[in-house]
């Protein structure tokens, strides 16, 4: 998903999204672990978008700060 997307999301949304994104990750994780992951790109992605929705709630927090 692109940040554009995620920043039309409000801050419920997005913590909701990263508990999703969290758990997935754990998955995909324990697949590579195990030999079973198919789509090795998929882990790429999901640690992208973590980091691009962790980005958005600080910057909303510091907006908030000011």
């Amino acid at each position: 998903m692109k940040a554009n997307e995620f920043r039309k999301k409000d801050g419920e949304a997005l913590e909701a999204e990263l508990m999703e994104l969290t758990k997935e990750r754990f998955n995909l994780r324990m697949q590579n672990g195990s030999g079973q992951l198919t789509t090795p790109h998929r882990l790429r992605d999901v640690n992208r978008d973590i980091a691009r929705v962790k980005t958005i709630l600080n910057e909303r927090k510091r907006a908030d700060a000011k």
